[in-house]
């Protein structure tokens, strides 16, 4: 056996590079978004231990959704490429590539155990270019082809070191197998097939036995003539720990799958529910396309399901031809192999173990899986072709005559294939991309014409990819899921009925409830979530609340562990304020789910409907231990925090509020909590600056601009307030407390009583009833001395509010005031002001009146702000959203309705403040009086 020359290695890796290199172009396509942006799994906030239990795309094996396909090495490398590059592409597609190059360096070196080195070369070279790997490559998830086939042929290599220079038994390297094997499995269950590729070696290449000799040998022990050689013997106990050990892994296997498959639908594999003898014919069919497309890899498809191929239904369809002419060609090959001892002989037999043996678990043979024809799948099998293919150019290159023109076929085979190769990988881009290149090759796979849609979807296409998902129905006219999709594009085209008629149809298709028989064995479980589509659908009209929940309970009674189902109708009965109700959908769920942090936090929010903040913080709390940066929880439980008026809450509200923005940088609600937080501190510089964010992010942004001003204006910088008003008003010009306050400050520190008045006038137009505009309007009257006019605006202002003691207060001493300067023989208006006498004039700029009225007007009320109604304007919580709890819905104004949501409890420290503002207002407000009095 030649050895592997550094110059062989750097060959092989050059060319795997130069095939492979675009691949890191490309996106997250097909299956990798389940597996990679939708697995929880790869999350560092994810146990560990949940790779162990769940399945490939991030489900509890337990559950009857899971796929069963079980493998927590290669979800192992997707979680270390998150801890280096988190959802950056490249990275994954980096290592993918770096995998496949190891791949045929390791089976180089298998290969000349068997090949010459000229032989084994060509084998891996035309390995490492050969488009039908271009799947296992580019696409992320074919990383388990990849890992599994690594820990394959290191596995079959460390048994053939099994056997020592005395033909003893060295039971290191058979352990090494053992271990390698499992690893290989824990990759991809194909793993597990090494060990026949092993049994094989050991007995027609290690030993050398044809099928002949074997059978000779058999017939002389059971005639009684002879015993077994010890050379048999030998073979026999390596073989049977093989075997054991196998067993061993199966059962473990078995156990893990809790006994049970997956469940797949017709739509899936079409054949494996079919009658008898179409199952069988069409199984055996799709053996000769497997072999065509390693040998004619031209037209390639990244999905090969539902009516791709059609159904084999009868002896005289002429695909037969084809699976008979594939059989007649490997029954030949296999007679080579088992009747003679030459080299040849253990090539062929060799290359077929890897052939046939891998492909087994994928075949359709023994037992249905979830593909048709699925090139990944390909990945080990073609090592055997490869084998194939270089021992048939090794036989030809021998002849003189032929050899330049082996040499040419050779060169002509690997550059088209490594061109193939290259342009393929652009067909990886993209989702997009990918399934228009599916449609070029086969135009009757409902499920790619469903894709492209989903991909136009995905960039809010909506009225194309209706068009695709139209025509996978009338491709697949009892395509549930097709049908969904119809639904669903209607619904975000806003179109209602034609959405309900389309949901309609597809719970028509739906297979009727059997009594007695398990309903979830006949129907694929998403295809439940046409009964949660059309509830979610129709709740949306008030009138129809109670449909839309009997949809959910059916959708229950069909499934007692539907999940969803419980999720959705909890959102359902909390909008319908049945809030236990509610709350024992939610706790159900969790019963099915208990390590659903969205659960939790929807739960929380039930609680917070239900008055318990204490409860709802427990359950916000539940969510982020179980995932520490879920940001509605953080959000929510921040805020919650803040409202609760207990400054003890206030670090970790921040702390809270802190990792919400790290985890949303654009999200202006973070940084103008983070200010209000500030505010109830009395840091102001802090206040300002996290106002200044929110502000920068949402122009605009209401209460973060209201509050700056309100912000400045307790802080003595009455005149950095006013841009920020301005701008508010820009922006929003009917805010009435922005009115107020830039009243406010227009005439007590600008002395611009003409603009104050413009500012009262404005809320007067919107609202007349409004009695803090109209008072304070009352107010500027006094300012411009037209006493007459400001005792009618009192007068109208108690009408408005008949209780308010302050309004009769002040409309007292006006009035008195009035008396006294009609007993004085003075003018009871001033014409702007000008008549004004010098002592009211020095009183007024001692005592500020209409300021001290403004402040008693707004300290009488027991308000927290500088007027009337200028109060703090306070955030909104996030809700859960629709889908119960997946935490992308927020709120879309963070400025109103506020009171429905927040706790009403004011701190100890704020209600000290407004008592001390209430003594100071009540003094000021008996000097006013005092000098309104006066003579």
């Amino acid at each position: 056996m030649a050895a592997m020359s550094w110059k062989e290695i750097l060959l092989l890796t050059g060319l795997v590079v130069g095939c492979y290199w675009n691949s890191l172009l490309c996106g997250f396509a097909f299956d990798d978004v389940s597996a990679i942006l939708d697995n929880k799994d790869l999350r560092p906030s994810t146990s560990l231990y949940n790779l162990f239990r769940n399945d490939f795309w991030g489900t509890p094996m337990t559950e009857e959704r899971s796929h069963k396909s079980y493998r927590p090495f290669t979800v192992l490398t997707f979680r270390l490429n998150y801890l280096f590059s988190e959802l950056s592409a490249a990275s994954y597609h980096l290592l993918n590539v770096v995998l496949h190059a190891v791949v045929c360096v390791l089976f180089l070196r298998v290969c000349r155990l068997f090949l010459d080195k000229t032989s084994s070369l060509v084998a891996a070279l035309l390995f490492a270019v050969h488009p039908i790997h271009t799947e296992a490559v580019s696409g992320v998830v074919g990383r388990a082809e990849l890992l599994s086939s690594i820990f394959l042929l290191a596995a079959f290599l460390a048994y053939t070191k099994s056997t020592g220079a005395d033909h003893s038994i060295v039971w290191a390297p058979i352990a090494l197998t053992v271990v390698l094997v499992a690893a290989a499995t824990l990759c991809k269950e194909q793993g597990i097939t090494v060990v026949g590729i092993c049994c094989v070696h050991e007995v027609f290449v290690a030993q050398g036995f044809t099928l002949p000799m074997l059978l000779d040998t058999l017939r002389r022990v059971l005639q009684g003539k002879d015993g077994f050689p010890y050379a048999v013997l030998q073979t026999l106990l390596k073989l049977i720990v093989l075997v054991i050990s196998t067993l061993l892994l199966v059962i473990i296997r078995v156990q893990v799958i809790q006994s049970q498959l997956p469940v797949f639908t017709r739509f899936d594999n079409p054949a494996a529910v079919s009658p008898t003898p179409t199952r069988q014919l069409t199984f055996n069919y799709l053996l000769s396309v497997n072999a065509w497309l390693l040998l004619n890899p031209s037209e390639l498809c990244c999905d090969w399901t539902m009516g791709t191929i059609p159904l084999v239904e009868s002896l005289l369809d002429l695909r037969n031809l084809a699976t008979l002419v594939f059989y007649t060609f490997l029954g030949l090959l296999v007679y080579h192999s088992l009747r003679y001892r030459h080299s040849s002989a253990k090539s062929v037999i060799m290359a077929l173990s890897f052939i046939v043996l891998p492909f087994i678990p994928a075949s359709n043979l023994f037992f249905p899986v979830g593909f048709v024809v699925a090139e990944r799948v390909l990945y080990v099998p073609s090592m055997g072709f490869c084998v194939l293919v270089a021992h048939g150019f090794k036989i030809v290159s021998h002849k003189g005559h032929l050899k330049k023109i082996s040499w040419l076929i050779i060169g002509v085979l690997l550059t088209t294939h490594a061109m193939k190769t290259f342009n393929r990988n652009w067909d990886w881009e993209s989702e997009y991309t990918l399934f228009t290149s599916a449609l070029k090759v086969n135009k009757n796979n409902a499920k790619l014409w469903n894709n492209v849609g989903h991909a136009l979807e995905n960039q809010n296409n909506y009225a194309k990819a209706l068009q695709y998902f139209l025509q996978a129905t009338r491709v697949q006219p009892d395509d549930i899921g097709a049908h969904m999709n119809v639904g669903r594009t209607y619904k975000n085209l806003n179109k209602s009925k034609e959405a309900e008629e389309a949901y309609l149809l597809a719970k028509s298709l739906m297979p009727q409830v059997i009594p007695g028989k398990k309903y979830a064995t006949r129907v694929a479980p998403n295809h439940l979530n046409v009964y949660i589509n059309l509830a979610n659908l129709i709740r949306a009209n008030e009138s129809r609340l109670e449909e839309a929940d009997q949809l959910y309970r059916q959708a229950i009674s069909m499934r007692p562990d539907f999940k969803q189902a419980y999720i959705s109708r909890g959102e359902l009965l909390l909008k319908m304020n049945k809030l236990t109700e509610a709350r024992d959908a939610y706790l159900r769920a969790l019963e099915l789910d208990p390590t659903n942090a969205d659960l939790w936090y929807n739960l929380a929010i039930v609680n917070i409907e239900m008055k318990d903040p204490s409860e709802a913080l427990k359950n916000f709390n539940h969510a982020l231990e179980l995932n520490p940066r879920h940001k509605l929880a953080l959000f929510n439980s921040a805020l919650l925090m803040q409202e609760s008026g207990e400054p003890k809450f206030w670090p970790e509200a921040n702390r809270r509020f802190l990792i919400y923005v790290e985890e949303e940088p654009d999200d202006a609600n973070g940084y103008f909590n983070l200010g209000m937080l500030a505010m109830d501190a009395n840091e102001n510089a802090a206040a300002e600056r996290w106002m200044r964010k929110a502000i920068s992010l949402q122009a605009g942004f209401r209460s973060a601009l209201f509050n700056l001003a309100l912000l400045y204006s307790q802080s003595k910088r009455e005149m950095d307030a006013l841009p920020a008003l301005d701008e508010l008003l820009r922006h929003h010009p009917e805010h009435i407390k922005g009115l107020i306050l830039k009243g406010d400050i227009l005439m007590n520190h600008k002395k611009d009583t003409s603009g104050a008045k413009a500012c009262f006038e404005r809320i007067l137009r919107m609202d007349p009833t409004n009695v803090q505009g109209k008072h304070n309007l009352c107010v500027v009257y006094f300012e411009e001395r037209d006493l007459p006019r400001a005792e009618r605006c009192l007068e109208e202002t108690l009408a408005l509010a008949p209780n308010e003691e302050y309004v009769r207060r002040h409309l007292s001493i006006v009035r008195s005031k009035m008396a006294a300067m009609s007993a004085a023989g003075q003018p009871l208006t001033s014409a702007g002001g000008a008549t004004i006498s010098a002592k009211e004039e020095k009183q007024k700029r001692v005592k500020g009146g209409a300021e001290d009225v403004a402040e008693v007007e707004e300290e009488g009320r027991g308000a927290d702000a500088v007027l009337k109604g200028a109060g703090k304007e306070k955030n909104v919580r996030k809700s859960p959203t629709e889908r119960g709890g997946v935490g992308i819905e927020q709120s879309e104004s963070l400025d109103s309705s506020q009171s429905d949501k927040r706790t009403k409890g004011k701190s100890t420290k704020e209600i000290k403040d407004i008592e001390k503002k209430r003594a100071a207002a009540l003094k000021r407000l008996e000097e006013i009086e005092r000098i309104l009095s006066g003579d």
